[in-house]
């Protein structure tokens, strides 16, 4: 298709924010969701919201006579079927992942790549391993097979902007394309960036989130080591039980989630449907250990107060928040306690990664996308797998069945190893 590229000189855009002109918001024009409780928005966020839909979370061969040797992943939908064959083998799964959910997400915004200005459309998407598990491929053919025999398509394949470069290929765009590394907050980080860009009046346009595949046998087995991950294999489907009494830990998860978010004039320009508004954004960092959050919260609590003060809201606005919920002990105990302490017991938490697996890198993108829902539904998806709630979690965790409410703002927590922590503020449209 021609594509028309943006003109050098726009430097600032006819949508540069302007000074002292109080918050901004930006507005959510467009959701893709590729993910194991199911792909596209509609189906993904059924998925979540009925407990009585299976999550799709059973052992994997890579992962094979491991204590931890299953994850959630993305089986109703087939990249090869999707991009062609051609096509994706030049990408990693992640970036092939990343791309499904794109063109998910332009498409629900009403969007015509063909048309835009596409150097006023940038791309950002965070991922905290890339294509690790194509390293995996290679060492095994390194070693067992020699030098010669090593993919030249290595670096391309497994860098951390593999997601964000396939992502700007294949839809054409010429402005910005940024990739975001921050371990397990790097979705949400990705989708802050994008509304500090918007706001700067660097681009129109911004395509942002999360995608994550590890596959990585290698990983899991270190994870296992930390044990940071469920070892429940009689019961996979219930390993993963955020702010359950009996959390052992998290289990890896597959997929993508990216949002379409544009300049609020420029949604209104062209009669875009909004479907919410990122209003607030904060990160920070814990400075405590590389693996650890902060005891006493004070880092993921920063994030959320700046973020909050950025939206221009207070705590008593918030009516649901998608906590980062990972189902580890000291995970789950730091974040409720900094939630009550921030915004108190009003507002109606849930994790949703018992229904996704923990997607590390893509994990902001996908709640993020799920909490945009959740304001459009005026509903809350329940924490699966919570049957005995943790006396010692002073929040009101929804559970056993998705629960109404009535909410104009909501909050996304998430924390990520080495002490990243973001939030995000988003608003009813």
């Amino acid at each position: 298709m021609p594509r028309t590229r943006g003109s050098a000189d726009r430097a600032a855009g006819p949508f540069a924010a302007r000074r002292g002109a109080g918050p901004f918001a930006a507005a959510v024009t467009g959701i893709g969701l590729v993910t194991a409780a199911g792909t596209g928005a509609g189906t993904a966020w059924h998925g979540v919201s009925d407990l009585a839909t299976a999550p799709s979370v059973h052992p994997v061969d890579e992962l094979a006579g491991l204590p931890c040797d299953f994850m959630y992943t993305v089986t109703d939908t087939d990249p090869k079927a999707v991009l062609g064959v051609a096509a994706q083998r030049l990408m990693d799964r992640f970036s092939q992942l990343a791309v499904i959910a794109a063109r998910e997400a332009v498409a629900d915004a009403g969007l015509d790549p063909s048309v835009w200005d596409s150097g006023r459309v940038a791309v950002v998407i965070g991922s905290a391993h890339g294509g690790l598990p194509f390293y995996d491929d290679q060492h095994t053919t390194l070693t067992e097979r020699g030098a010669r025999r090593v993919s030249p398509k290595l670096a391309p394949l497994t860098v951390v902007n593999g997601a964000a470069s396939s992502v700007a290929m294949d839809l054409g765009v010429h402005g910005p394309s940024l990739a975001v590394s921050t371990a397990c907050s790097s979705g949400t980080v990705a989708i802050g960036t994008a509304h500090q860009m918007l706001r700067a009046g660097a681009c129109d346009i911004v395509v942002a989130g999360g995608a994550e595949s590890v596959r990585s046998r290698l990983l899991i087995a270190s994870a296992c080591q930390m044990r940071a991950v469920s070892t429940r294999r009689d019961d996979p489907a219930a390993a993963c039980r955020p702010f359950d009494s009996h959390r052992d830990g998290f289990v890896v998860g597959e997929g993508a989630g990216l949002l379409v978010l544009e300049h609020p004039e420029h949604a209104r320009a062209r009669g875009a449907t909004v479907r919410a508004h990122v209003a607030g954004y904060g990160a920070s960092s814990d400075a405590h250990s590389a693996v650890a959050p902060d005891p006493d919260g004070l880092g993921i609590e920063r994030a959320l107060r700046t973020a909050l003060a950025d939206a221009d809201l207070g705590p008593d606005d918030i009516g649901h928040v998608n906590a980062h919920g990972t189902s580890t002990v000291a995970n789950d105990l730091i974040e409720a306690a900094m939630l009550h302490r921030v915004l108190g017991e009003h507002p109606l938490v849930t994790s949703t990664k018992a229904m996704t697996g923990h997607t590390l890198g893509a994990a902001g993108g996908i709640e993020a996308a799920l909490t945009v829902l959740a304001l459009q539904h005026q509903l809350v998806p329940p924490t699966a797998n919570l049957d005995a709630p943790d006396p010692a979690i002073p929040v009101d965790v929804v559970s056993k069945e998705a629960r109404r409410g009535r909410f104009d703002c909501a909050v996304k927590t998430s924390l990520g190893f080495g002490g990243h922590n973001a939030a995000l503020v988003l608003t009813r449209a």
